[in-house]
Parts: C-alpha cells; sequence; structure tokens
C-alpha cells in the first residue's frame, strides 16, 4: 500500500507541473535525465530477472524435447518403438499441455508468481524422474500425458510473468532472451545426451534412462531454490530502492493507459470473444509445428542424413546454437524499433528458404545448411509474436489470457509435427506441411498488420471528435483494448 501511495504522489505531482512549460533545452534535459533512470532501472531488473528464468526454461525444454535423444540413443530399439509408436509418444504431451494453460495462467494471477512457478516446476521435474522407470511403450504414453499437463503452465506464466514487469514496448527482447533458453537447450541436449549416454548399464538403466533421471532431478533441485529466490511483482521486489520502484511503477501505469489490473470474469471473456486473438492463435500455431518439429526430429533427420548416432546428437549443436543468436538479435531489434509483424514475415522467409533446400537438395552438406536456415528462421518468430499477442490485450488478466490461449492453441500444432516426420530419409512430407505452415503464419501476420493499423486510425480519430485524453483513462478503465486509448503494436 506504501507504494502505490507514492506512486499515486509522483504521478500528481508530474500531472501538476505539465501546465508550466520549460524552456526547450530545459525540457530536453529532463526527458533524457528521466529516459536514462528508467534504462538503469530496466536494466537492473534484467539482471535480476531474465538469468533466473531463462533457466527454468532452459530445463523445461529440455525435459520435453528430451525424448528425440533418448531415441536415437536407443530408446526406439529397446522399448520396440516401431510405426507411428514415437511419434504417438511425442503428440500425447501436447493435448494435455495445451488444454491447462490458461487455468495456470489464470492461477498465477490469483497465487503468487514464487508459489505458483516452483510448484508446477517440482511436479513435472517429479515426472521426468520417474520416466528412467518407463520400461513399455504403454507406461512412456502415461509420463508424457503427465509430463505435458505439469509443464503446461511454465512457457505462457513466464510470458505472463514478465508483461507484469515491463512496458509493451520493452518485451520482445526480454521473451526472446529467454526463449533463446530453448535453443541452447537444443544445443546442450545434444551434447548432455552424447556424455549420459555412455552411462548405459549403470544401475541397471539403459543410457537413454538416464537422460530422463539426470534432467530430471536437475530440474527438482532448482525448482526448490525457486522458492526461495523468485520474486513476485515490480511493487513488492526487495532488489528496487523506493525511487526505483517509483520509476517502474510509473513505467508501466503509463503503458495500462489506466486499464484493469483486477481479477473479473468478464476479462477472461473480453480475450476468448477477440477475433484479433485467434488471428495471434493462427501465426503462433503456424511457427510452432515447425519449432516442435526441428526439436523433435533434428536428431532423426541428421542421423538421417548418413551420420553415427553419437555423431548425430553432436551434430544437433549448431542449428540450435545459430537460432539463439537470430532470437536475440531479432527481438533486439523488434523492440528498437517498436514493430513486430515485419519481423515475423523476415524469419518465416528465412526459415522457408532453409526447408526449401531441404526439400529440394540431396547433398547431405546442403541439407545440413538448410536446417541451419530453418532453424535461424523460425526461432526468432517466437518470442516477437509472444510480445505482440501481449501488446494487442489491455488488462493484466485479459493478457494473461490471451497469452494462455495462443499458446495453448498454438501448442497444439504439436500434434502435427509428430506425425509429419514419417517418411525417411528425405522427409519430403514434414518438410513441405512445414512450408505451407509458414506461409500461414506470413498470411495472418499480413492481415494481424492491416487490422490493428486500421483499429489504431478509428481510435484516433474518435479521441480527436470526442476530445479523448488520458485524463478521460479511468472512463474507459475496463473496456481492455477497446479503449479509445490504446494503440495496437503493429
Amino acid at each position: 500500500m506504501g507504494h502505490d501511495s507514492k506512486s499515486e504522489k509522483h504521478s500528481s505531482e508530474v500531472g501538476e507541473h505539465e501546465p508550466t512549460l520549460p524552456a526547450k533545452d530545459e525540457e530536453t534535459t529532463v526527458m533524457q535525465h528521466s529516459e536514462a533512470e528508467r534504462k538503469k532501472v530496466l536494466r537492473k531488473m534484467d539482471l535480476h530477472l531474465l538469468p533466473f528464468i531463462s533457466f527454468l526454461y532452459l530445463l523445461s525444454f529440455l525435459d520435453r524435447a528430451n525424448i528425440g535423444n533418448a531415441k536415437i540413443a536407443g530408446m526406439a530399439h529397446d522399448l520396440h518403438l516401431d510405426g507411428l509408436k514415437y511419434n504417438i509418444i511425442a503428440a500425447v504431451f501436447f493435448i494435455p499441455y495445451a488444454l491447462f494453460e490458461v487455468p495456470s495462467n489464470i492461477c498465477l494471477k490469483l497465487f503468487r508468481p514464487s508459489v505458483w512457478i516452483p510448484s508446477i516446476m517440482v511436479a513435472w521435474g517429479t515426472v521426468m524422474t520417474l520416466m528412467c522407470l518407463c520400461k513399455t511403450y504403454e507406461t512412456l504414453i502415461i509420463a508424457r500425458v503427465f509430463l505435458g499437463l505439469t509443464e503446461a503452465g511454465l512457457f505462457p506464466g513466464i510470458t505472463f510473468y514478465l508483461s507484469l514487469w515491463y512496458r509493451r514496448r520493452d518485451v520482445a527482447q526480454r521473451i526472446a532472451i529467454f526463449f533463446s533458453a530453448a535453443t541452447i537447450a537444443g544445443a546442450f541436449g545434444g551434447l548432455l545426451a552424447f556424455g549420459i549416454e555412455h552411462m548405459e548399464g549403470i544401475g541397471g538403466l539403459y543410457g537413454w534412462q538416464w537422460i530422463f533421471c539426470l534432467e530430471g532431478i536437475a530440474t527438482v533441485l532448482f525448482a526448490t531454490l525457486s522458492f526461495f529466490f523468485m520474486y513476485d511483482y515490480p511493487e513488492t521486489a526487495s532488489f528496487f530502492t523506493e525511487y526505483e520502484r517509483d520509476i517502474v511503477v510509473t513505467m508501466l501505469k503509463e503503458d495500462r493507459h489506466g486499464l484493469s489490473t483486477g481479477f473479473e470474469m468478464k476479462y477472461v471473456w473480453q480475450a476468448i470473444t477477440d477475433v484479433k486473438t485467434y488471428l495471434q492463435v493462427g501465426i503462433y500455431m503456424g511457427l510452432l509445428i515447425p519449432v516442435y518439429a526441428i526439436a523433435l526430429f533434428t536428431p532423426t533427420i541428421v542421423l538421417e542424413l548418413g551420420f553415427s548416432a553419437a555423431n548425430a546428437q553432436l551434430l544437433t549443436v549448431p542449428p540450435f546454437f545459430c537460432g539463439c543468436v537470430t532470437t536475440i538479435i531479432i527481438g533486439h531489434f523488434s523492440d528498437k524499433y517498436n514493430k513486430r509483424g515485419p519481423f515475423i514475415i523476415l524469419g518465416c522467409f528465412i526459415s522457408l528458404i532453409g526447408y526449401i533446400v531441404l526439400f529440394t537438395q540431396t547433398s547431405t552438406v546442403a541439407a545440413y545448411i538448410g536446417s541451419i536456415l530453418a532453424a535461424m528462421g523460425v526461432y526468432p518468430c517466437v518470442p516477437v509474436t509472444l510480445a505482440w499477442a501481449g501488446s494487442a490485450a489491455g488488462g493484466d488478466l485479459r493478457r494473461g489470457v490471451a497469452l494462455a490461449m495462443v499458446i495453448g492453441m498454438g501448442n497444439l500444432g504439436g500434434i502435427c509435427s509428430s506425425f509429419i516426420y514419417i517418411k525417411p530419409p528425405r522427409f519430403l512430407l514434414g518438410h513441405g506441411m512445414i512450408m505451407g505452415w509458414l506461409l500461414v503464419a506470413i498470411l495472418f501476420s499480413c492481415i494481424s498488420m492491416y487490422e490493428f493499423n486500421r483499429q489504431n486510425k478509428l481510435k484516433e480519430a474518435r479521441c480527436i471528435a470526442e476530445g479523448i485524453d488520458d485524463s478521460r483513462e479511468d472512463e474507459f478503465k475496463e473496456m481492455g483494448n477497446d479503449s479509445p486509448l490504446f494503440r495496437y503494436t503493429i
């Protein structure tokens, strides 16, 4: 309560000084000083939040995608995964994963992040550890269902969590940094699997069982520490001074345009009934199908290029590493220019080139370069899309539900990803299907850019016609992004 009153006092003081117009040089100095202070606070937030949540997501992606490494480490042979059995094991994860993302983000709003997120981490880490005991196809399916259920809340939860700390124009780069942990997980997963495979026979377990066991234990240990080291909200974060806290609260207040931060079911329905949310779902699904195909099948694709299983594990590293680099670069420039759609279209075209190479070329070197281009193009699009989806929803709860819908429904694309790489060694069906979905993402991005631009012009015209400005923001507090003061990012 003390922080809120100080924020109000600061805001009122700013309002009182607005009618007094300073000299141009003085005004410029004040603005530069204010922006310098804001950047300093943003850097401090980055230091305290991003390494921690990035490692959380690294563990999450490592645990969901290690099934691909386990497959070529002997799991397919030992469990007799012939036909479409591996594809089914990969696919069942996504059904509970998609269904429980919206409820999880609502729970995150009801409970503290420092309680909810570590709790679900302990749950999925326990499931992953116990997967090492799976000795049949049927038990592995059951374990993957529970893994999807327990992991469902992390990615939408962290994305929503970041939107509670950062302004809309600052969030893409931050999501890119933590999402790059997924690409690091892909690279690190190959290296880790290469080393763990050599534990074959220890404790009566196969090498692929040790992959599940050790990675699951690591998640549980880190989750336990997270209960003590995770911060909840800017208003309560202990690493801020009072003055820094006031800067952050003011920045967020300005960015929200007075929109509601409370919990009411009508905000849930606003998100569910907004057509623009489903445009973002279409974009995200068009991206997630390639992303999961890369995560689940890159080891198999590289193996089919003629490399040994051990070398295939190592050769999965460069595509993911290059994807990590481009993810951070694109995220930075997306925030710098405050644009989303153009960067998504650019990334999709780069990935398309990679898949065209994979589809048309038989040379091992060319196909490997194609797989690198595919990862470099599509991975950066995911955080930019999530920043776009979050910035297109006004109000905390509406944003949280919209993000969970986009991520949850988009993740149903993982089921498609699981069944399209079924005809080795060229995998033409899979590559062709992914090219089609990349074109869907491009199309929906263009439609969204057109619609958001049209809505912004209508809102600006209404504000001019009716004399609406920030002084009337309380009138539109409950309207979300339908407020005439709300502006969409293009």
